[in-house]
């Protein structure tokens, strides 16, 4: 509380508001903001009774003190916030209010740490939440939400590993050194190791259950030294990590396997969600034997019935239809589709559209027409005994490839950075890509190959960066192209052949 005024309000005045300021009771009077930084947020005022001001405590001071809680809390610097208006009464009966904010701070970081996994590296988990954006960092608010995010990373990662059943529990611990500082830990319990002892599939005819499982690149089985069809099939899942059930990886091995479907002709193949069955423990409790069962939904197989391009301005469907390989009463391949829009791509990029895509559309002969009229009963086909007969026709799809072309662009600026020894000229000299001309890619590609085979530089590989292509600010349809080298011993003789 002030001390007590020595001037005061007229007598019979309003009351008026005679003293603000923030308060840290809750966490021992200490702050971790400065003080000062709250009373920026604060906005209602505080009569000067030296110098005769005096301010009302009315309708509008109480709209002012509800914004001001408003905007403390929308700082995010606190878990907790309240407001104590109390009186003080004058000699001469006037009332000054005393207005605390009560200010409780969130807790700061101060330690991080993940405990409780050999299999997993802190420097692993730390480029893991680079990636994704998620790193906590020292001496920052605790965020909840961050945390969460940072529990489900490192799940995925011990789930990656094989560890189904794992857990992470963060916990935080108040630590000394200032106020609301905590030690933050990451518990990982690891749970047995999944392995897949026996791995079926469900619902599949036309395939094998050993051609399907060779689609798979993560989720493989792991058999016992009587399964092994070789000796070093049995050797490699014994010392490597074969067998291990990755459900974070599921999807892509499923993706796999409808592409191979899709590969055949069977268009709407699906996988559904795996089922797992539990075998046994091994007496160590450190690993989970389990029967892996995936359901697989290959649907009918179908032929082309016809085939067209649609979409394309620049370049004639005569010349594009080539590219696919697909012919009008043969199965349906997606491999060709993919390999053909590749083709495509290649040769709108010599034009300059570099943003070209393009994809298939279907239409199914035994999709159902909407809105059709049932045909009479009298002219549907029927059995000996009188029953309907469907048609056997062998199911068909109308492939149309929509191409989505994009605008040509141009090539503004070629920028090399990293060449300390050699001239720009120099490396122009092998450039394919011309500064006004159309973007064209494969010049791009070529002079690229062009540099590398000059042995003067480290090979570029098409790591990010490496070479960098943006749209030029400011001037539309035009690119800036940037290539970074990194100059290498020209004493040494670098031997080699293609890019």
């Amino acid at each position: 509380m002030p001390a007590r005024p020595l001037a005061q309000p007229p007598a019979g005045s309003p009351a008026v508001v005679l003293f603000i300021a923030p308060c840290f009771e809750a966490q021992g009077n200490q702050s971790v903001i400065e003080p000062q930084t709250y009373l920026y947020y604060i906005q209602l005022k505080q009569s000067q009774p030296s110098q005769g001001v005096w301010l009302p405590y009315d309708a509008n001071a109480e709209k002012t003190l509800e914004e001001d809680f408003h905007r403390l809390w929308n700082t995010k610097f606190l878990d907790n916030l309240w407001i104590d208006v109390s009186d003080y009464k004058f000699p001469n009966g006037t009332i000054g209010k005393i207005v605390t904010y009560n200010l409780e701070e969130r807790q700061r970081v101060k330690i991080v740490d993940y405990l409780g996994s050999k299999k997993i590296e802190t420097s692993k988990i730390d480029e893991k939440l680079k990636e994704a954006d998620a790193q906590i960092r020292l001496d920052t608010f605790i965020d909840p939400g961050l945390v969460r995010k940072v529990q489900g990373i490192v799940l995925d990662m011990m789930k990656e590993k094989g560890f189904q059943f794992a857990s992470v529990t963060p916990e935080i611990k108040e630590i000394s050194g200032g106020p609301k500082l905590v030690h933050l830990t990451f518990h990982m319990d690891e749970g047995p190791k999944v392995k897949i002892r026996k791995l079926d599939f469900v619902g599949n005819k036309a395939m094998s259950d050993g051609t399907l499982k060779r689609q798979l690149k993560d989720n493989k089985e792991r058999p016992g030294f009587e399964d092994a069809v070789h000796l070093w099939d049995w050797i490699a899942g014994a010392l490597g990590d074969r067998g291990t059930f990755q459900e974070t990886k599921f999807d892509e091995d499923a993706e796999k396997i409808m592409s191979f479907y899709r590969d055949h002709g069977y268009v709407k193949a699906n996988v559904g969600v795996p089922q797992l069955k539990v075998l046994q423990d091994t007496e160590d409790k450190k690993t989970r034997w389990i029967e892996l069962r995936i359901p697989v939904n290959e649907g009918e197989r179908y032929k082309v019935s016809d085939f067209e391009i649609a979409g394309n301005t620049v370049v004639k469907s005569e010349f594009l239809k080539p590219l696919f390989k697909t012919s009008v009463g043969e199965y349906y391949s997606e491999k060709k589709v993919r390999k053909g829009i590749e083709k495509a791509r290649e040769i709108y990029g010599t034009g300059g559209y570099f943003e070209f895509t393009g994809f298939p559309e279907y239409k199914f002969s035994d999709d159902p027409v909407q809105n059709a009229p049932e045909a009479p009963a009298a002219l549907k086909p029927v059995d000996g005994d009188g029953h309907d007969v469907k048609a056997s026709a062998e199911p068909t799809v109308h492939v149309t490839m929509r191409m989505k072309e994009g605008e040509q662009f141009f090539v503004n600026r070629i920028t090399f950075v990293g060449n300390t020894t050699t001239h720009d000229n120099v490396i122009r000299r092998e450039m394919r890509l011309v500064e006004g001309a159309p973007f064209n890619t494969e010049a791009l590609k070529y002079s690229v190959k062009r540099l590398n085979q000059l042995g003067y530089f480290k090979a570029l590989e098409g790591k990010p960066g490496e070479v960098d292509v943006q749209k030029t600010p400011d001037i539309p349809n035009h690119v800036d192209v940037k290539l970074k080298l990194e100059e290498q011993n020209r004493n040494q003789l670098t031997f080699g052949a293609g890019v």
